[in-house]
């Protein structure tokens, strides 16, 4: 660990805080429906998007309808990006002639983009299209991201709103977020990245003759129009197999840190455009604390344990930190930087092999996927999944202090600690017991590369990034059987909408309460205590119900790894 590493990380830190307020405030404005310095050039495109689909833009829909239009758009998605794949022979665009893709895999691939979670059981310049790229998954990343932001906007009203029926419309909340927020951001982004050397082309790929002599095919293609949209709306899926590794995916180290503030930029922002609907944009910033102290821990843990090595590293002559699996251009803090974040944020991109990191190093990523990707969190789900955590915080407050608990003005009952709870549960309920039928049924255990704890580990890591929609790999595992492409797809699937469906049904409940004034006895939510009990509570659920099955993986393997330094 070097004072030049930690000054990378508190840049990081700062540039981010610093686009939260602006962010927040512009974000506001749009799903307020207020104009903006882009309504003269947006607004008749928004206008006639309506028309088209026939939506009225003034009439606002109950939590269920709202929910109910969410995953009627989705199964017009998945059915999109489905044909496209199996089709793909047939269609344009296709310069390097790829095959249609098997229907487990299009069937995986489907569900995996229509949840944001963006998991790749293929490589991306040998599998797909042109047209798949752009037209399927491309496509797929903006609307899987505005879809998110626009659920936790509707979360947000449940608590903003008093003795109200419903919580916005699903459709003005979707085209408002693309046209108004993901479209313009991208399309300066995409602009940068090519500045950056990152293709940008519909040509061929490249055939080139090495310096031996040989011969070699460079994959080229829209490369950086997904990028943009991949790190921006926390989708992480890769152009190429190697995704953020690859030198046309980042080929700098300035691409490098603007990505990395990319993933978090929208998440963090939302904290605030929360604080402005409430009307107290206090409460945002405790909400950004408590994702501040998580990150930043995390952050401190695997830094460390990248840059101090292990001890059998150490007897092989390997001194300076862990350099396995990680790019040179970016080196050990950059890597680890960037693999707390792309875990915490819901990304999955990655810029590192996490397969190759120290026990305790992959442990941290593994532990921000299990509590839910809270931190910061994928654009939107991040802050809905933070706001059931402080739902059983502030309800846990209220039973140590014998009052019913209160939030921004609401009274927090029985139904939204339920609700809360299931979507929360929901997430262990499916990585835990898919791990437990992987590890003993015979084809899933014949797709581990490794044994003992390491390839316990790897099956563990692949159904919580599946279950938590993040999408990132801990490599290692064959992913691309009949079993894994089916378990691993309803984990996205479920961790994605059983999730939603009890939070929307959480906000339709606040939403109809009438709003209180604070008393004597109202618990102060924007201070250091509530941050320090909203972590507090954060870590006894995940001690309960995620960390146990740690220990049987990155603990164990960590002791193994240091057993020089124990005896």
């Amino acid at each position: 660990m070097t004072v030049i590493g930690w000054i990378q990380i508190l840049l990081y830190c700062a540039i981010v805080a610093a686009l939260v307020k602006p962010l927040g405030w512009y974000m506001t404005r749009v799903f307020n429906g207020e104009s903006t310095f882009l309504s003269p050039v947006l607004r008749p495109v928004e206008r006639g998007l309506y028309w088209i689909g026939g939506v009225d833009e003034k009439r606002e829909q109950h939590w269920l309808t709202y929910t109910v239009a969410m995953l009627l758009f989705h199964v017009g998605g998945f059915l999109v990006i489905y044909g496209l794949m199996r089709l793909q022979p047939l269609l344009p665009f296709n310069p390097q002639q790829q095959s249609a893709v098997a229907a487990d895999l299009s069937f995986n691939t489907a569900i995996s983009f229509i949840t944001n979670t963006n998991w790749q059981n293929y490589g991306g310049e040998s599998t797909l299209s042109y047209l798949v790229q752009m037209l399927g998954l491309t496509h797929q990343n903006f609307l899987s991201s505005a879809t998110g932001i626009a659920l936790a906007v509707a979360m947000i009203r449940g608590f903003s709103r008093s003795s109200m029926r419903t919580i916005g419309n699903f459709w003005v909340d979707v085209v408002r977020c693309t046209l108004y927020v993901l479209l313009p951001i991208c399309v300066v982004y995409t602009l940068f990245l090519v500045w950056q050397g990152m293709p940008q082309t519909l040509g061929a790929y490249v055939d080139a003759t090495t310096l031996e002599g040989a011969r070699q095919t460079i994959a080229v293609g829209p490369v950086a129009s997904q990028v943009a949209i991949k790190m921006l709306g926390t989708n992480g899926g890769g152009f190429f197999n190697a995704n953020a590794a690859h030198p046309f995916e980042n080929p700098t180290a300035l691409s490098n840190f603007v990505q990395m503030i990319s993933i978090f930029a929208l998440g963090a922002a939302l904290t605030n455009v929360f604080g402005r609907m409430v009307g107290d944009q206090r409460q945002g910033f405790a909400i950004l604390g408590v994702m501040g102290v998580l990150f930043l821990s995390g952050v401190a843990v695997t830094y460390w344990a990248e840059a101090h090595g292990t001890s059998s590293l150490s007897a092989l002559g390997l001194s300076g930190g862990n350099m396995e699996g990680k790019e040179v251009r970016f080196g050990i803090v950059a890597s680890s930087l960037f693999a707390v974040i792309t875990t915490a944020a819901s990304c999955g991109a990655v810029n590192a092999m996490h397969d190759s990191f120290t026990a305790l190093g992959g442990m941290i990523p593994l532990i921000n996927m299990q509590l839910g990707e809270i931190i910061i969190g994928g654009v939107g789900a991040g802050l809905y999944g933070m706001l059931l955590f402080v739902v059983l915080a502030i309800f846990v407050a209220g039973l140590m202090v014998g009052r019913t608990p209160e939030y921004v003005g609401k009274k927090i009952e029985a139904r939204e600690v339920k609700m809360a709870m299931l979507a929360i549960l929901v997430l262990p309920l499916l990585y835990l017991g898919w791990t437990a039928v992987a590890v003993v049924f015979p084809p899933a255990v014949a797709s581990m590369a490794n044994a003992g704890p390491h390839g316990f580990t790897e099956v563990l890591y692949a159904f919580t990034s599946a279950t938590g929609n993040n999408g990132s790999a801990f490599a290692g595992l064959t992913g691309n059987t009949l079993f894994y492409n089916l378990t691993l797809a309803s984990s996205m699937f479920v961790g994605r909408f059983f999730m939603i469906v009890p939070a929307m049904a959480l906000a339709g409940s606040l939403a109809a309460k009438k709003s209180i004034p604070p008393s004597a006895g109202t618990l102060p939510t924007h201070g250091g205590l509530f941050v320090g009990l909203v972590v507090g509570v954060i870590l006894i659920i995940g001690g309960l119900t995620f960390f146990p099955a740690l220990a049987l993986g990155p603990i164990v393997e960590h002791l193994a790894m240091n057993a020089n330094n124990l005896f």
